[in-house]
């Protein structure tokens, strides 16, 4: 199973950026379904963003649409998620998640497809 280490979070005001990062242990083979998932506090988790590393296509929940863009480079084995925009409701823990095979904008509802996750990084948005 690979590992993933999520990087970037932080404190912004609304209106900012921030870009975080998640970075693969190792390179794998065949194609993946990578995501970017987050949770507040006393909420469930919710997916934001979905990504398939083969045919490349994204899928984002309507809440980020617009605001967030997923992205791969996969010489760095690194997903990043460019959060621009941002509003005091997008506080909350970031993880990235994968999982290897198919990749639908269904599994944004599905966090437990998802076989790998990294530690999160925490993204803080102060009005």
């Amino acid at each position: 199973q690979v590992q993933l280490l999520e990087s970037g979070g932080g404190s912004v005001e609304a209106g900012g950026s921030l870009r975080l990062s998640c970075t693969a242990s190792k390179s794998s083979a065949g194609s993946y379904c990578m995501s970017w998932f987050r949770q507040a506090p006393g909420k469930e988790r919710e997916g934001v963003a979905l990504l398939s590393t083969i045919t490349r296509s994204t899928y984002y929940s309507d809440s980020v649409k617009g605001r967030f863009t997923i992205s791969q480079d996969n010489a760095k084995r690194t997903l990043y998620l460019q959060m621009n925009t941002l509003k005091p409701e997008d506080t909350a823990m970031y993880y990235c998640a994968a999982v290897a095979g198919y990749c639908g904008r269904q599994y944004l509802d599905v966090s437990a497809i998802f076989q790998s996750w990294g530690q999160g990084t925490q993204v803080t948005v102060s009005s």
